[in-house]
């Protein structure tokens, strides 16, 4: 009797379990995210204050990587660097702008939320193909959800703070493409962003651009020790890495879409 061997599928089952394992983890960390950033003005920090924790705190962690992540930089291409570049303070800004504006419930609901609608456009720009019905109506159930959570939920905000959040979302979805582009592994990832945003805000700091309590000493140091914790190594470390991961594994377009479970997560914790 002849015997044919079955293909062995177990290596892209693993990735997709990491992937989804990874992505579930950057659910329940963005919500924390949100709701840290919404309660950022309570903890008597700056927006530059917290800037510079969320990035310091990876970027000094991550001080043996440098030299390698900035000799691998040579070989990346410029497009897909700035791209990913854009997940740092560009992003960081319009999100606590856009959470200061707003209600954390709102803030968690729209960036994560409009995240897969802006990855589609931009698909769309550069592929000019349109999307398939599958695809339109998963978006189409995204937007009813978010908007009707942002009702139930009573998020309030004027249309600066909407704005506002809509930039943030574009900005990750960019970034999300960007991922998918780069050569770069999640500890390079982490590294560039990390140390590129850390030199911006404090330079911005220092010059006087924003304000920034951080030379004065008028922040308990409990309220930096959460807030390093939360922030730098929650979302600065762990987060970022698992969305790398789950882009890597999965491609663009699910991370994006799976994103929008986040603002549920939010909601419900911020009631």
């Amino acid at each position: 009797m002849t015997v044919f061997p079955l293909p062995r599928t177990v290596a892209p089952a693993r990735g997709a379990l990491t992937g989804i394992a990874a992505l579930a983890a950057v659910i329940c960390l963005w919500s924390s995210f949100a709701l840290s950033t919404r309660a950022l003005e309570s903890t008597g920090m700056t927006v530059a204050d917290a800037a510079i924790v969320r990035f310091g705190v990876p970027a000094l962690l991550l001080i043996p990587w440098m030299p390698r992540t900035l000799r691998r930089l040579r070989g990346e291409r410029r497009g897909a660097l700035a791209l990913v570049l854009l997940a740092g303070l560009p992003h960081f800004l319009l999100f606590a702008g856009g959470a200061h504006l707003t209600s954390a419930a709102l803030t968690g609901l729209l960036v994560p939320g409009t995240v897969p609608v802006f990855v589609t456009l931009l698909l769309v720009a550069r592929h000019r193909r349109a999307p398939s019905r599958r695809r339109l109506t998963a978006l189409g159930l995204i937007v009813a959800g978010v908007a009707a959570s942002a009702v139930l939920t009573g998020g309030s905000g004027g249309p600066g703070g909407i704005a506002v959040l809509l930039a943030a979302g574009f900005v990750w979805a960019a970034y999300t493409l960007g991922l998918a582009r780069t050569s770069l592994d999640p500890v390079g990832v982490i590294a560039i962003v990390s140390l590129s945003s850390l030199i911006a805000a404090l330079v911005l700091a220092a010059t006087g651009a924003m304000p920034s309590h951080l030379f004065t000493g008028g922040i308990d140091p409990g309220a930096w020790g959460a807030y390093a914790l939360v922030q730098g190594v929650g979302t600065g470390l762990l987060s970022t890495a698992c969305y790398v991961v789950a882009v890597k594994h999965l491609g663009s377009s699910i991370p994006a879409a799976a994103g929008a479970l986040s603002p549920v997560l939010t909601a419900l914790l911020a009631v």
